[in-house]
């Protein structure tokens, strides 16, 4: 039976059947699928897609989520693929929707990943499954319960410093964990001087384990200049992903929280 689905864009997507032969350009959403109970469906990915650890041995590997092979995907004759329109390549994305169906998300905040979880489990006829996961995440941020409002900055890049400005996942993540960014009034991922952070009132200073691999060297260096900042280096990927990674956000936000 034929569904329809609408993406993102607003593009209505028909499907006769439940897709067997997904290309995922989206690390987030490739993690997703396997929480979900796919495996052979999902038949390429990207070289960031590093859960499950085993996916990129077993499975074509298409290039990166801005630079991905346009003949090597549709050579995999995918009868889905699934993009996000951060994450990747307008034009890329538009000639492929010339070749396959394709489903291309935008997640911003919690409501919307919870909403786009429920919709990729439909569209891949996991519904079920995909609103269990949906509600365990939801449940699971509501238990965070009130926090006192701390003020942070949450630096993704150096040489330059680059922070989560707002209209960013991250934003919404430190948000929702009683976090005020410094930099939420600054759009994307705004540029920072040290000078900055250091007037930024700042009462942590979160460092990503990705893009930018930031370590204790790091913030050994960054809270020599920052005297009275707690600078934490962070998994990234619990802020950054929204997909099932969102399982272990709360649990990072209060690890935060912990921390000195």
């Amino acid at each position: 039976m034929q569904t329809t689905h609408t993406d993102a864009l607003g593009r209505a997507m028909h499907l006769a059947a439940p897709p067997r032969r997904i290309v995922s350009l989206v690390p987030s959403l490739t993690e997703l699928l396997a929480d979900l109970g796919l495996d052979a469906e999902v038949v390429g990915l990207t070289k960031f897609c590093v859960h499950p650890a085993d996916w990129r041995a077993r499975k074509a590997v298409v290039g990166g989520t801005r630079n991905a092979r346009f003949d090597d995907i549709v050579a995999l004759r995918p009868d889905l693929v699934l993009c996000a329109k951060e994450e990747n390549d307008r034009a890329m994305v538009e000639r492929l929707a010339e070749q396959a169906p394709v489903y291309v998300t935008d997640v911003v905040d919690l409501a919307g990943a919870l909403a786009m979880i429920r919709a990729v489990g439909a569209l891949v006829d996991r519904g079920d499954a995909a609103a269990a996961l949906a509600d365990e995440i939801e449940g699971a941020f509501a238990g965070l319960g009130a926090l006192p409002l701390e003020r942070v900055a949450y630096l993704i890049w150096k040489g330059p410093y680059m922070a989560a400005g707002g209209g960013t996942f991250i934003d919404a993540m430190l948000r929702a964990g009683g976090f005020a960014n410094a930099f939420g009034e600054r759009a994307r991922y705004p540029e920072v001087e040290v000078a900055e952070l250091r007037a930024a009132g700042l009462d942590r200073l979160l460092l990503s384990s990705e893009p930018f691999p930031f370590d204790a060297r790091h913030a050994a260096e960054l809270a020599e200049a920052l005297p009275g900042v707690r600078v934490q280096c962070v998994p990234g990927e619990p802020f950054s992903w929204y997909g099932s990674r969102l399982r272990e956000t709360p649990g990072a936000i209060e690890a935060v929280r912990g921390g000195s």
